[in-house]
């Protein structure tokens, strides 16, 4: 099985995530994209709740016909949030998969930050998607939605929804949980 991992804060999951694991199932030669909701953010990002994120993230994907699904490994693996720990830990569970990293070329100026970046392109292929705003070398694919989780939240908080940029069942369930509200 090929599995690519995207994983990310997902407060909340949005229209840009849902079009990068389509392009990613797409064009990459994968079976299946698991988004991986962070149970605790190496960098200290403050977001709603893990359970409420893997939610979200399990209404994104429930009509893709069961290749998107949405893993809760980040709450198993009992460490700081850093993704070679991660990667380690699937290998281990899974060791017939092969697995593809997912990662915006937003997040290329944080790697030097990441732990172990050289054992994680040994333990993954590292896919890195053009997102929109942020060229670089290397990336795949056309650029992918402009869309800003930090920016939905703030609409959300003012009021405003996203419908744009949401799918309608995540921000029901946002909106029934006052995930975003003030």
């Amino acid at each position: 099985m090929r599995i690519a991992l995207l994983g990310g804060s997902f407060n909340p999951p949005h229209v840009g995530h849902l079009m990068a694991a389509h392009y990613v199932r797409a064009t990459q030669g994968v079976d299946e994209v698991w988004f991986m909701p962070t149970f605790r953010h190496p960098f200290g990002k403050a977001s709603v709740p893990f359970e409420h994120r893997v939610r979200m993230c399990e209404l994104l994907g429930e009509d893709t016909s069961g290749w998107l699904k949405t893993s809760r490994v980040e709450s198993e693996v009992g460490k700081d949030g850093r993704t070679v720990d991660t990667l380690d830990f699937l290998q281990a569970r899974y060791p017939e998969h092969h697995f593809s990293l997912i990662i915006g070329s937003d997040i290329l100026k944080d790697l030097p930050h990441w732990k172990d970046f050289e054992r994680i392109h040994r333990l993954a292929r590292v896919v890195v998607l053009y997102r929109a705003g942020y060229p670089a070398e290397g990336t795949v694919g056309p650029p992918l939605a402009e869309v800003s989780s930090t920016e939905i939240r703030e609409r959300l908080a003012r009021g405003e929804p996203p419908v744009e940029l949401v799918p309608a069942p995540v921000l029901a369930y946002a909106r029934e949980h006052h995930l975003y509200a003030p």
